[in-house]
């Protein structure tokens, strides 16, 4: 757990409620992926309050579930993915990565009746992080976030990162801009999102595929992933390079690494029509400047959260992708140890681990 801004993840007894709500779900966790949006609470970026146990790439076994839950059942493999009310008109109508309780649905702390199910010796423990906290050996999702696995042939170790940075990435692309076969597709940062929306634009057919970054071996992986021309934005005019490589602007730019000056790159490199999509979480309270005038165009800029994803239908998608070769996300992971959290962590901010996961059970 974090017990205090930018302090270390520590390791602690807790007490887990034993009596399931109706539709929760008891998972023993056997990994969970660990992402900047994981660091950013630890810093307090983001008002998640502490103490707490984060974690919210979980995947497992169920071990118990509430009366009223029908679609998993002890002894099931499960990823963990975003929470969502299920009431609410975004949700009902089938877009829960905007329902109208997310943010304290998933960075709250408790359920959303204010609830929690973490103790300690009478000290309430902040939990249910994006409706899982999968950093412990146990996690209490709910039946509308766990995504049961048939495919007994993948590693479950390998899933936990499909339930949020894997599916927000080619979600993206496969299903909030719908990319076609011959778009011109920019991807701003290389990270997990980035190299999820690099390989899905790949899947799609779009052509260029242009990663920009300023890691060399990241933008190696890029190539290797999919894309067709890379830029080094310490080294190089990213503007003027875009230019050249689309004949003056792309149809997509998705921008994914929260930098205000970013968003403002994405907006200018789009040609006539087309759309930059913002996916990266920046810390609260970030704004950044927009030519206004270059919206006369006809082009837009949308946020994007989850990739538009319906976990129970987007995931099995991703690893049937997976299993033809054509989603090799694998090639992302790095794994550590639980007690090696804290060393995920740092490998996660100086970029020497692209997508860390932590194997927590057997």
């Amino acid at each position: 757990m974090v017990r205090e801004k930018s302090g270390p993840f520590t390791f602690e007894e807790l007490t887990l409620d034993t009596v399931l709500r109706p539709d929760e779900v008891l998972v023993q966790v056997v990994a969970a992926g660990l992402c900047q949006t994981d660091l950013h609470v630890r810093d307090q970026a983001l008002p998640t309050p502490l103490p707490a146990v984060l974690g919210h790439e979980g995947a497992g076994i169920v071990e118990r579930v509430g009366d009223a839950v029908t679609t998993v059942a002890p002894g099931d493999r499960v990823v963990m993915s975003y929470q969502a009310c299920g009431h609410c008109k975004p949700c009902l109508t089938g877009n829960p990565a905007y329902c109208a309780a997310s943010f304290p649905a998933n960075f709250g702390g408790s359920r959303l009746d204010g609830s929690n199910a973490l103790h300690t010796g009478g000290e309430e423990i902040h939990g249910h992080f994006f409706g899982q906290s999968s950093f412990a050996t146990h996690s209490l999702a709910t039946e509308r976030n766990v995504v049961r696995i048939d495919d007994e042939d993948i590693p479950l170790e390998l899933l936990g990162p499909l339930g949020c940075g894997l599916q927000t990435g080619a979600g993206a692309v496969l299903n909030s801009l719908k990319v076609a076969a011959g778009s011109s597709v920019v991807v701003i940062g290389t990270g997990t999102v980035g190299l999820a929306a690099v390989m899905a634009a790949k899947v799609a057919g779009a052509s260029p595929i242009i990663a920009v970054d300023i890691v060399p071996e990241r933008l190696e992986l890029a190539r290797e992933l999919g894309a067709t021309h890379t830029v080094n934005g310490r080294e190089e005019d990213t503007a003027a390079r875009i230019a050249e490589i689309t004949g003056g602007g792309a149809d997509y730019v998705l921008e994914i690494t929260a930098r205000p000056e970013m968003l403002t790159l994405a907006v200018d490199a789009l040609a006539p029509l087309g759309t930059a999509a913002l996916i990266g979480g920046a810390p609260a309270g970030a704004h950044a400047p927009v030519n206004m005038n270059a919206l006369l165009g006809g082009r837009t800029v949308r946020g994007v959260a989850q990739g538009d994803s319906i976990p129970q239908l987007f995931i099995p998608q991703l690893i049937d992708l997976h299993k033809a070769g054509r989603f090799p996300f694998d090639r992302l992971i790095t794994f550590y140890g639980f007690d090696q959290i804290n060393e995920a962590a740092t490998d996660t901010r100086t970029g020497a681990a692209i997508k860390p996961v932590l194997r927590i059970g057997e």
